[in-house]
């Protein structure tokens, strides 16, 4: 038997050769055909050489194998070597091991008689891979030990058994699946080729003649028992149905056990390293002199130590501090430091001194009647004098608190002694330094100071009022269904017209040129003339309403235009405009051509109308408006209209007829609205007591909001010329700021609230209802819920 296993050593050495005179061959001559082509030749060798040697064909196919597989060229080298040199340096184990071996090779090629190339190539390449797993078991230095050589032994055993038959069929390796030699490339590439890649023969590999559909996937599933254990494989376009070995061997790694059933993952570990202490040293080396010797390093470091101890330096054993240690929390800080420089004490809070009420039996005039006992249960607790009701107890001990005062005391204690103690920086800031800088209001005179005229005569509330164009004379409208018009200097009625119903809005025509007072109580509007002043201005007034020439074709409008004759005429009566609903405000074009009128009402469209008087025209500018309409206003220079709504304020442009601004208000519900003579700032008074001053060249949002009245505000006024403007509320105060507008657009407005007017009297919780400015003078008219119109100068 030693014999053979030579023989195949041999063969070994000898394919090898035979393979690089092969690959020697092939370079020279390109033109012959490739040995594995050649099927003639290795029919012939099949026949010839069945037993043992392999024909260089075979040889050659094999080699172009191993060449296909990961070993590296240096590895075969080195499997040379070994092969050369395993017969000298095998042991006797080695012996036995390959005797073992060539009788299992024996019963091998005995069971396996019919392919015998096969069985010849797979009895080489066993020759090479048993002398590589020889030599790593040589590395490992298992082959040693007594039980070494019985395991080695069915290790080769396994190796011979697995090596014979087809080599694919049992494929152990973790590469790619040789078969399909196209490489490890996308397999979309051959989507448009008949066949997906070539086999070892050079031929292609042609794909199934029909892919499976769903359907056909379908079917498969529900007919084929196979179909679970199917799988398809893209680099043969074939599927692969899965051994009970292969399914056994992916349940296992999938519960996470080995691969190998083989493997007992509880083997017992070898210690490669005994614990047992050896009683020789490693080196039998004599011990140096220098081992005997006290070395002079350490010998000064000693001196050192004793020198230090003399002098006090170093304290060998030092006495233990018996007494019990208290951690300061502030005592390691550095005085230098801002919280070490600020000074901790912290003074109790200054309480009130108990007085007599306060006693549990206190005398007789501190405890309250029945009266008022019940007036301070009614009161608000803010409202009241006392916290608590003074009452009168026999003894301390039948004071309700008296049970639980000592425990409350204690827990009071407890608290003081638990409290957490955090130092916090106190910031030093001077009071005044957070008041913004502002200018005295003497720098900022003139403006209205004092209460000068009152205007008596009305006898319901004042709702509105307006100063003529030129400042001589003021026009009062009142619930008592009256209008009065004043002479400003002396506060003289000059003339009153009674209306048929509660006069909600008076607003003099701005134009100097025309003599007109627009009125509106109920849905009627009219237009007064009430011929003061300059004879010239009211006679020209009248000629221009009787100059209206109607047109041909008489359009339908939503107001009635009427004019007045007869005594109606006599008393001032010049136009009248029927609205189909009650009208609230008006409000002139600086022009004072066109008028506009408020008809509040939710859901509505006909809330704002525009009427032109030279034309007697009126029209709606809103197909529908969003939201109840409050009031609204001309633009002084260009053609803007504003709509204040309950929240928003909006900005119409009436030539292009679109919205170009809205303004949010940021409160619950505006009352009134003016616009700065420049145009570019304007106030809104809120019933929540709030006036917003809109930039309108910087944002939608208020630039300010001031709560300087305690109430709701019922009307706003800027003034024409001086830098004020003015506010009146239901708390009977008329407040005066002064608001400069800077024309460079890089400073911002300054607002500074300068005087508080009183005099008007609240009554029904009604205080200032309107106010307005005298048109030249700083002096300020208010009208009241008390019937009176009050100048401030």
């Amino acid at each position: 038997m030693p014999t053979v296993n030579l023989e195949l050593q041999k063969n070994g050495t000898m394919s090898k050769a035979k393979e690089k005179s092969a690959k020697k061959r092939v370079a020279e001559d390109d033109d012959d055909q490739l040995p594995i082509f050649d099927k003639d030749v290795t029919e012939k060798d099949d026949v010839e050489e069945s037993d043992v040697d392999l024909s260089d064909s075979e040889e050659s196919v094999f080699s172009g194998l191993e060449d296909s597989g990961s070993d590296s060229d240096d590895d075969e080298e080195d499997g040379e070597d070994d092969e050369d040199g395993d017969d000298e340096d095998e042991d006797d184990g080695y012996a036995i091991i390959s005797n073992e071996n060539m009788k299992e090779c024996d019963n091998a090629e005995t069971s396996i008689e019919p392919t015998a190339p096969e069985s010849n190539t797979s009895k080489s390449r066993d020759g090479k891979s048993l002398s590589k797993e020889k030599r790593k078991l040589k590395g490992q230095g298992l082959a040693s030990e007594d039980g070494g050589e019985t395991r080695l032994t069915s290790t080769f055993q396994n190796l011979t058994t697995a090596g014979l038959g087809d080599e694919y069929e049992h494929d152990t390796s973790d590469e790619e699946d040789i078969r399909n030699t196209v490489g490890n490339i996308p397999m979309d590439w051959y989507k448009d080729y008949p066949h997906i890649g070539y086999d070892l023969d050079g031929k292609k590999i042609f794909k199934p003649i029909r892919n499976k559909d769903e359907l056909d996937e379908f079917l498969d599933k529900m007919e084929n028992p196979d179909y679970w254990r199917t799988v398809h494989d893209k680099t043969t376009a074939s599927d692969i149905r899965l051994t009970d070995e292969q399914i056994d061997l992916v349940h296992r790694l999938q519960k996470g056990q080995f691969g190998d059933v083989n493997v007992n993952e509880f083997e017992p570990s070898i210690d490669f390293f005994t614990n047992e202490v050896m009683i020789h040293p490693v080196t039998n080396r004599p011990q140096d002199k220098r081992s005997f010797i006290p070395s002079l390093i350490e010998k000064e470091k000693v001196s050192k130590m004793v020198h230090a101890i003399k002098m006090g330096w170093i304290k060998p054993r030092k006495p233990k501090d018996t007494t019990p240690k208290y951690y300061d929390l502030w005592a390691q800080e550095d005085h230098n430091a801002i919280l070490g420089r600020h000074k901790m004490h912290v003074p109790a809070p200054k309480m009130r001194l108990p007085g007599h009420e306060e006693s549990y039996n206190p005398p007789p005039e501190y405890l309250l009647t029945e009266e008022e006992r019940l007036a301070w249960e009614q009161q608000d607790p803010e409202y009241r004098k006392l916290p608590f009701l003074p009452q009168r107890y026999a003894c301390l001990r039948a004071v309700p608190a008296f049970s639980r005062f000592i425990h409350e005391r204690f827990e009071r204690c407890l608290d003081l002694y638990l409290c957490p103690r955090q130092r916090k920086m106190r910031v030093n800031v001077d009071p005044e330094a957070l008041i913004p800088k502002l200018p005295k209001p003497k720098d900022l005179q003139p403006f209205p100071t004092t209460m000068s005229l009152v205007y008596r005569g009305h006898t319901s509330l004042v709702r509105s009022i307006s100063a003529s164009p030129t400042g001589q004379w003021l026009a009062s409208g009142s619930d008592d269904c009256t209008v009065r018009i004043w002479e400003v200097n002396t506060g003289r009625c000059l003339k009153t017209l009674e209306v048929g119903g509660a006069v909600k809005c008076v607003a003099w025509n701005p134009n100097p040129a025309i003599c007109l007072v627009a009125i509106c109580f109920d849905s009627t509007v009219l237009l007064l003339n009430p011929s003061l002043g300059d004879r010239l201005v009211s006679s020209s007034t009248d000629q221009l309403i009787s100059s209206y020439e109607p047109p041909e074709e008489d359009k339908e409008q939503e107001v009635v235009w009427a004019l007045s004759e007869g005594p109606e005429h006599d008393k001032g009566h010049r136009l009248t405009l029927t609205h189909p609903k009650p009208v609230k405000q008006l409000a002139w074009h600086g022009k004072g051509d066109y008028l506009s009128s408020v008809m509040p009402a939710n859901s509505s469209s006909l809330q704002v109308l525009i009427h032109q008087v030279s034309r007697r025209r009126t029209q709606n500018p809103f197909r529908r408006n969003k939201g109840l309409v409050q009031c609204v206003s001309f633009h002084p220079v260009r053609p803007y209209f504003f709509v204040a709504t309950q929240r928003y304020v909006r900005v119409y442009n009436l030539i292009k007829q679109e919205l170009t601004k809205k303004l949010t208000a940021n409160c619950k519900w505006i009352s009134s609205m003016a616009i700065h003579p420049g145009g570019d700032n304007l106030i809104c008074g809120s019933y929540d007591c709030r006036l917003a001053w809109f930039d309108l060249d910087l944002s939608t949002k208020p630039y300010k909001m001031l709560r300087h009245h305690k109430k709701a505000l019922r009307g706003v006024a800027y003034h024409k010329h001086y830098p004020l403007f003015a506010s009146g509320a239901d708390d009977g105060t008329v407040i005066v700021c002064h608001g400069m507008v800077y024309n460079d657009l890089l400073q911002n407005p300054l607002i500074v609230p300068v005087k508080v007017l009183k005099g008007h009297q609240v009554t029904h919780d009604l205080g200032v209802l309107d106010v307005t400015f005298h048109p030249t003078q700083p002096w300020v008219f208010s009208s009241g819920s008390d019937s009176t119109v009050r100048l401030f100068t």
